[in-house]
């Protein structure tokens, strides 16, 4: 008998409910195509229009909807205008979801797709292809809503345990072992540290947590690098890279530098996992300036729903809709623009990616 899957969908703010409705469109064809297991949604308000509505950014409703669900998907959220007293963006989730569930695993694929342009010299498809492993439950973020302030000074710390820093590493090394193949350059497993471990203690207790764990893992080459050092090499070097592990305001930064140079945000996807919830998501914005007008790319609210299949056990189906998504920007289905928006929006490449579905499952 086919399996079924509870999924909880937050389709957000701005372009959200667009690239959302979009990505369950395609997931109707791969479930079609697969005849092995059906999804079963419960759709829940979450984000700043809910804070304007309600005063928090997810409903109670929601909250018990995520903790019971087999997974989540998440739309983007926020609105630059909808702000807390304090001035800080309301109708975030990070801080609610990822902290108060120990979602420690926040992990981000950096993957160059055929056809997208890109500001760097090498842009063969496939020559940039790397996972971010963002620390997400410590670090500075820890920080959000709980920072000191005078009126002439304020003050946010950054705290790292033992337990966070080895879990997280451990799980690099193991993402390492299960990606399908090691760096583009020369094929190597290979998991680099990002830190600042010269200036601060914090990161010299990761860094020695990170090489006393990596004894563990003799079949995966290690590395360390400095946030600088890093910044550069992604630019000047992105094909060296497999894994990267860090802290979690590095990791927010560097996956933003990362998706610029495979052509923007709208092709990066997120997963946040813990040891036993998940959700997944774009890692962009909202875009509240397009939203309606029919620019929008689904791309990475597409692939982040790839990652939720593989999550829930069904790999064949993740990576039919992974090589379909690839297919569909090899062929030059979508008119692309340079600015990585899309003529004809999110229902347009939607059409055109059940298209390509069915065509490779016509010839499975």
């Amino acid at each position: 008998m086919a399996k079924s899957y509870w999924v909880a969908i937050l389709p957000g703010d701005g372009i959200g409910p667009e690239i959302v409705d979009a990505t369950l469109d395609v997931l109707e064809t791969v479930q079609e195509l697969s005849g092995q297991f059906s999804l079963i949604y419960e759709f829940h308000q979450a984000g700043a229009g809910c804070y304007r509505e309600t005063g928090k950014p997810i409903t109670d409703e929601a909250l018990e909807a995520f903790q019971r669900a087999n997974a989540t998907l998440k739309g983007p959220v926020g609105l630059p205008d909808v702000r807390k007293p304090d001035g800080t963006e309301a109708g975030l989730l990070g801080g609610v979801l990822r902290v108060d569930f120990d979602l420690y695993a926040n992990v981000r694929p950096i993957r160059l797709f055929p056809n997208v342009l890109t500001p760097l010299a090498a842009n063969d498809p496939d020559s940039i292809d790397y996972i971010i492993l963002r620390e997400s439950s410590e670090g500075l973020y820890l920080s959000r809503g709980v920072g000191l302030k005078t009126r002439d000074a304020a003050t946010d710390s950054m705290m790292m345990t033992r337990r966070g820093c080895e879990r997280i590493s451990r799980y690099a090394f193991r993402l390492s072992m299960e990606k399908g193949r090691g760096a583009p350059e020369d094929g190597r497993r290979r998991v680099t540290l990002v830190d600042k471990s010269n200036v601060l203690r914090s990161f010299a207790f990761f860094r020695d947590i990170f090489l006393h764990t990596a004894a563990d893992f003799p079949a995966v080459e290690t590395e360390c690098l400095y946030m600088d050092a890093a910044a550069a090499a992604l630019v000047n070097r992105p094909g060296h890279f497999q894994i990267i592990v860090t802290e979690n305001m590095f990791g927010d930064i560097l996956s933003d530098l990362g998706g610029a140079t495979i052509g923007g945000l709208g092709m990066c996807p997120a997963a946040n996992i813990g040891d036993r919830l998940a959700y997944f998501e774009p890692i962009h914005g909202s875009a509240p300036d397009i939203a309606g007008q029919r620019l929008a790319n689904p791309t990475s609210q597409i692939l982040a729903a790839a990652m939720m299949l593989k999550h829930l056990g069904e790999a064949e189906a993740a990576e039919q809709l992974e090589n379909a998504v690839w297919n569909l920007y090899a062929q030059k289905r979508i008119p692309l623009m340079p600015t990585g928006a899309v003529k004809g929006g999110a229902s347009l490449v939607a059409k055109e990616l059940k298209a390509v579905l069915k065509s490779t499952g016509a010839h499975a």
